[in-house]
């Protein structure tokens, strides 16, 4: 064999083993992609069809209309909450407000009327245990059905905002904490039509929320008999928000935790952070489970740069 015929056969064997590197990195990208479309189809619902929606006036605080308010849940029945105008002209911000554990939207109305009072349009939704008036987890696999009813609704506020001729659909913003919190770390890797999303006191998740920074489960699951841990597991891993939050649009989310909180700790929110990655703002204050102050500031002052809310006076 001659040493040209040599190079000639290299070039060949060079020319097919990057054909097939190319062919299977193609081939894993595609199923990766085909995982994520089926993971996302769980929340699917028809965007088209009519939010049958109905409110009714209940005050007028500060200058903000608050209204009850319910639209038809593609998941069944009908989902609740409050729906918050500011009386001003003009285009305006829209905020989607998710309450913490235990809670409901009625409330969360203190700090959702803050927001609405910087110029947002806010609907804050109540979960589904909170209109049941029953316990916000069962261990059981209906929990799952709750978590995913409770995002598609949540996409169903969006809809919401997204038809009100005074909400402007570039400046649409999530807003929620604790139990909300955690439920906006899956939701933004759900919701793409959202400019930014402000979670605080959030962390990873139910399982995530129970479990010791080393792996171990804490109570009450790890009394849980396996029989009835185990499919409880099984159904809430796939919405757990550490799976989904490192797909939320690079930079567009805002973390804020407390250094001394004995319901979140540090590491269970670093975990969070890092599973969402680092083009997002985490900003930390020497607080528990409620911050300060200066948290609220920062997040109007974040809201006020993302979607045009009005800037924080001294006195927010």
């Amino acid at each position: 064999m001659t040493r040209y015929t040599l190079l000639a056969l290299l070039l060949v064997l060079t020319s097919v083993l990057s054909a097939t590197t190319v062919s299977c990195a193609s081939a894993s990208l595609s199923a990766r992609a085909a995982d994520a479309d089926a993971e996302l189809a769980l929340f699917a619902y028809d965007r088209s069809a009519p939010l049958a929606l109905e409110t009714e006036r209940l005050s007028v605080e500060d200058g903000v209309e608050v209204h009850k308010l319910s639209f038809s849940s593609p998941k069944g029945g009908r989902a609740t909450g409050r729906l918050l105008v500011p009386q001003r002209e003009g285009k305006k911000a829209g905020i989607v407000y998710m309450h913490g554990v235990p809670g409901s939207a009625e409330q969360s109305l203190p700090r959702a009327l803050r927001l609405a009072r910087l110029g947002a349009v806010v609907v804050a939704v109540d979960a589904p245990f909170a209109r049941r008036n029953a316990s916000p987890v069962s261990f059981t696999p209906e929990d799952s059905a709750s978590q995913v009813q409770l995002i598609v609704d949540l996409q169903r506020a969006v809809d919401l905002l997204l038809e009100r001729p005074d909400v402007e659909p570039a400046r649409i913003a999530f807003v929620g904490g604790s139990f909300g919190g955690a439920v906006g770390s899956l939701f933004s890797g759900v919701e793409r039509r959202l400019t930014t999303y402000v979670l605080f006191v959030a962390d990873g998740g139910v399982i995530s929320h129970f479990t010791s920074p080393d792996g171990s489960l804490q109570e009450p699951i790890a009394s849980m008999p396996p029989a009835e841990l185990e499919p409880w597991l099984a159904a809430m891993r796939p919405l757990e928000g550490t799976r989904w939050v490192g797909r939320a649009r690079p930079g567009s989310i805002f973390f804020l935790n407390g250094r001394e909180d004995p319901l979140v700790s540090v590491a269970k929110a670093e975990a969070l952070h890092r599973a969402a990655g680092p083009s997002h703002e985490v900003r930390w204050y020497n607080s528990g489970h409620k911050l300060p102050d200066e948290a609220w500031r920062d997040m109007f002052q974040w809201l006020h740069q993302r979607v045009g809310t009005d800037a924080p006076a001294a006195h927010d």
